[in-house]
């Protein structure tokens, strides 16, 4: 979402969705997984809306929908597809919002190649190196640089630089920051008629997304998926809007922000972004999964989602701001956000005279997300790790390659609640029982951290809807657990005081930094309000800053994260805000504070038309008051609140003074929602069906069977890849599993499965399989199952039910397994972990695993023990022909 409309959290809240006429839920089950949230579905379908549930699985969402519509795992981006054909061939696009609010009317270069040209493949493709060179997806006339992480990464080749980047950091900075548009207005036709604009390359790219298309590759019949498209196209326009909500049965593909961008074209082409109703809801499935990115534990992003810098020779601050600044619209203001965020790191110390300690932050030589990280593990560069919330053990994809690393550590730190299997694999892991690894060879020194609960310290969640709610402390952890505010301040502080006599520079860094954070009671906690202000803001006397229109460049201003300045405004908490709901507007923007400015859908200058006026009464959201001279309405406006529709900007603007007053996408330097992504991502410029990393069936649209820039990672023999399609070896795993979540168990069960109450609930893992499938290979309820794939083995007990229908997929029956991914050998309720057969094959903007649609084997009993596990995988590798090759061509 942040390639096509500026930022990546989600474009509205939960509770608007009670004003949805459709509501679509694709990649999630979300009255399991996000119970709370769902109540405003109930809401809106009790108020006359459609609701929609998209999913392999009849779950309990699809019990509550109106329509389900079982597809086969990994075959979204067909499905999305087919619905944009459908609109636009039957002209069910919102025009004007269209012309006026997208890049469908600009025209692209004479020499761009879409996938129809080059059978499954857009131009600029180098297969060696798996990488596109954007240069001809760009505007006519105009270079689009790339989103700001990519320009730095680039830096170097632009300025005939020497170049210390690693070619492996590619994909990372993708997306953040994002992209700049050159000098001048690029060619239009806002008749959308010419055949090289983005409205019609839009239309041939997704000709052939047919309903005939759809049925064969999704398994949705038809008549389904045509009545889906009316229900879709019926709830959008002027009057209607219809949202989309998504979560990680999305995101956890190799074509994973292909799918979100699907979504994005889809909502764009019918209007529905910024509107009350409409937009596109990614829903977290942890209290603060966004926060975690805000701030963020991301290693490519700075707090906010700045760039992290790359490993430039001789780059200082005027160079970085250069290269990654945009020159319109809001991320025109990166040096005030930058400068300000080292004033919050270092303080005093950082100057004008010193770059503002521009030097002292990390510098990216490469991808280091947690599976390379593994891989690094293995190489023996990475010889400490640091594990808090995160039980890879089991809750990573190719849990053994995690073991494995983590076996090759000097030292490791795990902070958790309870003894998870992160903790405890060098003496209870699979690898002990199978002899790979021998406990007295593990020379990895294991520390076991206790960690405090949210009740147990103060502090705030960023949830799904960009909102901060701050919780307050209810009691004094127990015994030696201690927050992670504890454990972070208190090990930077002894760190800095073994260093405190040093006088190597390279200790600079560390030794300068801010780090006077009070302390309250006899644990001497951290003051976590304390660490909000920081991360709010304060000028150059040190009162709070209210907006990120404050922040300066010069060092006068401070702030730990530009997107949550103002959560502090007025010296107060706004996050602790608790008005009830009938005592304000049905936006409730006096209930905790929502990034950015408090306001709660985005881009909602897009609620209003062009002259600054509501499309509908119905759906009113802001609106231009041209006696007040400002924009007004239910939401804090996601625009400049004196800019009038009519204003124009003056010829060398930058910055947000170059939008006028009709570019309601504020973070894009044209203010546009974009169709079609010129530049910022490394899979394409337009959503394109690819068949998963291991799939039994053929890539039927093109000749290109996997998505050809696809992130691999290199060849070990414990992370094989299987063959697809017509591959010989593809039919030793025939069956799709996808994995999910439960809700009675919390992601990899370390919290849950030490709870008897909820132990009790779901006793054990088991895999869901269809009445056929059981037959056709024997499977007894209740009974065992042992799944395969080329990783490992796993057994779990068969849950035999209609909710995994067979589809017709491809003219052949397909059977889908089941998998939740809760458990691991430790705990009241225990199993093996379904991410044992998971590869780790990778989403190439954004490091994420493929853990929603692999193909496995599945056959009665439980799986053998000892040597005999690894022999049994080694076994099915040589029946599949499987070597360090397989699955790797582009």
């Amino acid at each position: 979402m942040g390639t096509s409309f500026g930022r990546g959290g989600a474009t509205t809240f939960q509770q608007d969705l009670q004003n949805s006429d459709c509501i679509v839920i694709q990649g999630s089950n979300m009255a399991e997984c996000h119970p709370v949230g769902f109540q405003w579905v109930m809401e809106a379908k009790a108020r006359g809306a459609k609701v929609i549930h998209v999913d392999p699985r009849f779950t309990r969402t699809s019990a509550l929908a109106d329509v389900h519509v079982p597809l086969r795992a990994g075959s979204d981006i067909a499905f999305l597809g087919g619905i944009i054909n459908h609109v636009l061939s039957s002209d069910k696009y919102f025009r004007d919002y269209v012309v006026a609010y997208t890049n469908g009317p600009v025209v692209l270069r004479e020499d761009f190649r879409d996938t129809e040209d080059l059978d499954g493949v857009f131009s600029g493709l180098d297969p060696d190196t798996r990488t596109y060179d954007t240069s001809s997806w760009q505007y006519a006339g105009m270079e689009i640089r790339a989103a700001s992480g990519e320009r730095d990464q680039d830096h170097d080749r632009r300025t005939d630089g020497d170049s210390s980047v690693a070619e492996a950091a590619r994909g990372e900075a993708h997306g953040a920051g994002g992209a700049d548009v050159g000098g001048g207005e690029p060619e239009r036709d806002e008749t959308l008629t010419h055949p090289r604009c983005v409205f019609q390359v839009l239309k041939r790219h997704y000709a052939r997304y047919t309903p005939e298309a759809v049925e064969r590759i999704c398994g949705v019949p038809q008549d389904l998926f045509r009545q889906v498209c009316d229900l879709v196209t019926e709830n959008s326009g002027r009057d209607r809007t219809t949202a989309f909500a998504y979560a990680v049965g999305w995101t956890q593909h190799t074509v994973g922000v292909q799918y979100i961008r699907a979504a994005a074209v889809l909502q764009s082409l019918l209007g529905n972004i910024g509107r009350p109703g409409g937009g596109i809801l990614a829903l977290r499935g942890h209290a603060s999964i966004q926060g975690s990115t805000d701030i963020p534990t991301l290693f490519n992003l700075l707090p906010g989602y700045i760039p992290m810098p790359h490993a430039h020779h001789q780059q200082d601050l005027d160079a970085f701001v250069r290269a990654d600044a945009a020159s319109k619209g809001y991320w025109g203001n990166m040096r005030s956000y930058l400068v300000s965020l080292l004033k919050a790191y270092w303080g005093e110390a950082a100057t004008p005279d010193n770059d503002f300690c521009f030097d002292y932050l990390p510098r990216l030589t490469g991808s280091h997300s947690t599976y390379e990280t593994v891989m690094s593990q293995l190489r023996g560069t990475c010889k400490g790790y640091f594990l808090m919330g995160e039980n890879p053990a089991v809750g990573s994809a190719n849990s053994k390659m995690q073991r494995l690393g983590m076996a090759n550590l000097a030292w490791l730190v795990v902070r958790d609640f309870s003894l998870i299997e992160s903790a405890t694999w060098w003496k209870d892991g699979p690898e002990i029982e199978t002899g790979e690894l021998r406990t007295e060879d593990i020379r990895t020194e294991v520390f076991f951290l206790p960690a405090a609960a949210h009740t147990e310290k103060d502090g705030s969640f960023t949830n799904t809807q960009r909102l901060l709610q701050w919780h307050h402390q209810a009691v004094e952890p127990p015994g030696e657990t201690r927050s992670d505010l504890w454990f972070t301040y208190h090990l930077g502080r002894l760190v800095r005081e073994k260093l405190a006599a040093s006088t190597d520079p390279m200790d600079r860094p560390v030794l300068d930094l801010t780090w006077d954070y009070p302390t309250k009671g006899e644990l001497a906690e951290p003051d976590a309000e304390a660490v909000l202000a920081e991360i709010n803001g304060y000028d150059s006397s040190g009162n709070p800053l209210s907006s990120s229109e404050q922040l300066r460049d010069d060092g006068s201003t401070a702030c730990g994260c530009w997107i949550y300045c103002g959560v502090r405004a007025d010296g107060v908490n706004q996050a602790a805000r608790r008005k009830p709901g009938e005592q304000q507007n049905w936006v409730a923007n006096e209930w905790g504070w929502a990034w950015p400015a408090n306001r709660r859908i985005l881009y909602n200058r897009a609620s209003a038309d062009p002259q600054g006026r509501p499309w509908s009464a119905r759906k009113a959201l802001v609106w231009w008051d041209a006696e007040r001279g400002e924009w007004t309405g239910h939401d804090v406006a996601d625009f400049k609140k004196d800019k009038a529709p009519d204003h124009r900007p003056p010829a060398g603007a930058t910055g947000p003074e170059a939008l006028s007053g009709t570019d309601p996408f504020i973070m894009q330097a044209d203010g546009k929602a974009w169709l079609y992504v010129p530049s910022g991502l490394t899979d394409g410029p337009l959503p394109t069906h690819y068949e998963p990393q291991d799939s039994p069936f053929e890539n039927l649209l093109y000749g290109r069977q996997r998505n050809p820039v696809r992130h691999l990672l290199p060849p070990h023999p414990d992370n094989r890849y299987q063959p697809s399609g017509g591959e010989p070896g593809s039919e030793v795993f025939p069956y799709v599993a996808t994995t999910y979540r439960l809700t009675e168990h919390h992601t990899a069960g370390g919290m849950s499965r030490w709870q008897p109450y909820l132990a009790e609930l779901q006793p054990e893992f088991f895999c869901e399989v269809s009445p056929e499938l059981a037959a056709e290979r024997c499977l007894e309820h209740t009974g065992w199952a042992t799944i395969v794939s080329a990783r490992a083995v796993i057994e779990a007990r068969v849950l035999v039910t209609d909710r995994v229908p067979p589809l017709t997929v491809h003219g052949r029956t397909l059977h889908q397994v089941g998998l939740p991914y809760h458990w691991g050998p430790n705990g009241y309720s225990t199993g093996d972990a379904a991410n044992e057969l998971v590869h780790m094959a990778l989403d190439p903007n954004t490091h994420i695993q493929e853990t929603k649609a692999f193909a496995v084997d599945i056959r009665p009993g439980r799986r053998p023990r000892g040597e005999g596990a690894v022999e049994l995988v080694r076994a099915y590798q040589a029946r599949a022909g499987i070597d360090d090759r397989t699955g790797t061509e582009p």
